[in-house]
């Protein structure tokens, strides 16, 4: 520490950063913080690059995450800049994956407006739900594109008790379309999965519509949070 820098004692840097004495030992036994001076009585000595430390970690904490931060900080004390930054470019590549899975919820939603997901009820005599060439020909696909989605656990379809042909309920419908939606939009499988998971687990597409808005809303906030973590951190390795 320059001898021309301020120097801070424990109870200092916790006032000038509201956290209490104990955190911030903590922070600099985490690696959060460089590694403190001594003094002769073995004090901790901190300074303004301490608090520097401590600021640009709270401002990394809401779009990162307590975890990748504290990574963050500590590759960064460590020397290990390219680390840091890797840590940072990971969380951004993630971040799109959501809003990939996001475009492609909306997607099947749009898919789905304007039309009734539910299949026609059966004829009279016919057992309830739909066959495979049925629901292939609702849906505009052959029926091996069904069978390809239903072994990729996209579709699952119940089965007729006695002969086992695959019967398709209405929520099997509607599955299949939104999969064909997706697909045309060149989604992959497993960028389909999540979708359909959220929307059975919403229950209707209304449902899922109001979660794709208010998960889009979060993901916005949190790349402003980012882009403002990140901001501080550029700062701090300067």
């Amino acid at each position: 520490m320059s001898d021309r820098e301020r120097r801070l004692r424990t109870v200092d840097l916790a006032r000038a950063v509201g956290l209490s004495t104990q955190q911030v030992r903590n922070y600099e036994g985490a690696g959060v913080l460089p590694p403190a001076g001594r003094t002769d009585a073995g004090y901790r000595v901190f300074g303004e690059r301490h608090r520097d430390a401590l600021l640009t970690y709270r401002a990394l904490q809401p779009g990162y995450g307590a975890v990748t931060a504290t990574r963050v900080m500590r590759a960064a004390h460590d020397g290990d800049v390219a680390g840091a930054l890797a840590l940072v470019d990971a969380a951004h590549a993630e971040l799109h994956e959501e809003r990939v899975s996001l475009r492609a919820a909306g997607e099947a939603l749009e898919a789905l407006a304007g039309r009734d997901a539910d299949a026609p009820p059966p004829r009279s005599g016919e057992p309830s739900g739909l066959r495979i060439g049925e629901v292939a020909a609702l849906v505009g696909v052959r029926t091996s594109a069904l069978r390809v989605w239903e072994d990729a656990g996209l579709l699952v379809p119940g089965r007729e008790r006695g002969t086992g042909y695959r019967v398709y309920g209405p929520a099997d419908v509607r599955d299949a379309r939104v999969v064909r939606a997706l697909r045309r939009s060149h989604h992959l499988l497993e960028q389909i999965r999540p979708v359909l998971e959220d929307l059975r687990r919403a229950g209707s597409s209304e449902a899922l519509r109001a979660a794709v808005e208010a998960r889009g809303r979060a993901l916005t906030a949190r790349t402003r949070s980012m882009l403002a973590g990140a901001g501080a951190l550029h700062a701090y390795l300067e």
